[in-house]
């Protein structure tokens, strides 16, 4: 049995019901289309969107889908009393226009501003927002829920995993285990650890089946080291 200690990620099924998953579909494509053009909208010539960054201010709905039952208390469970939601992104492998991502690891979080380093490294701006390299302590601590809208398939780019490689910070430090391929259905949620080592590949040329995901980025406190802020935090007691 997969577990989040051992394995760095778990399934929970049915999370969202048929119902709640269309009505979050039209909600994400509601939202999506009123901000098309928004630097922070990641799509194609012909508008096909494949992700979207920033996805609290372009959609406020999304971060209340951590408030569903089973993924709250799974989500306290994991995290503590003080957990709460720190980003969203949105992603979706649209036909005809998919993508692939490498093996790597999650390091990067967004706060309200740059400062002194400290024990956070290399900052960035990505869709006008300032990001840091957190240190391992924090990452370690960390969740993502992964809200899948569409059931995920071998066709459209599933996530790949390395189970347990979420104890090393550094892919290269891996132990060599066998990647797992993740199926699930819309509605199912994966939780994974930002430092498990993960990949997708390409969606099928013919498939006609999109891959859309709300990513949720938990973390167990609202305060953080060396005088930052979290960009957004969205207390789950």
């Amino acid at each position: 049995m997969t577990t989040l200690a051992a394995d760095g990620f778990v399934l929970l099924p049915a999370v969202f019901d048929a119902a709640a998953v269309a009505d979050v579909r039209a909600a994400c494509d509601t939202a999506l289309s009123r901000h098309a053009g928004d630097p922070a909208i990641l799509a194609d010539p012909t508008g096909a969107v494949s992700g979207a960054r920033d996805l609290f201010r372009l959609w406020p709905g999304a971060a209340e889908l951590a408030r569903a039952p089973a993924l709250r208390d799974a989500l306290i469970a994991a995290l503590g009393a003080g957990a709460g939601v720190v980003r969203g992104l949105y992603f979706d492998k649209p036909p005809g226009h998919g993508w692939a991502l490498p093996w790597h690891k999650d390091y990067t979080v967004a706060v309200r501003a740059h400062g002194p380093l400290g024990r956070f490294r290399k900052p960035t701006t990505k869709a006008g927002i300032p990001h840091l390299e957190a240190p391992t302590e924090l990452l370690s601590r960390m969740l993502t829920a992964r809200v899948h809208l569409d059931d995920m398939t071998d066709e459209n780019g599933p996530l790949r995993v390395v189970p347990g490689s979420h104890r090393f910070d550094r892919t290269a430090a891996d132990e060599p285990r066998p990647p797992v391929v993740v199926h699930c259905r819309a509605g199912d949620v994966l939780l994974m650890r930002p430092l498990l080592t993960h990949a997708s590949g390409h969606a099928d040329a013919a498939t006609a089946r999109h891959r859309r995901i709300v990513h949720l980025e938990c973390a167990p406190a609202g305060a953080l080291e060396d005088g930052y802020e979290w960009r957004e935090f969205l207390d789950l007691s």
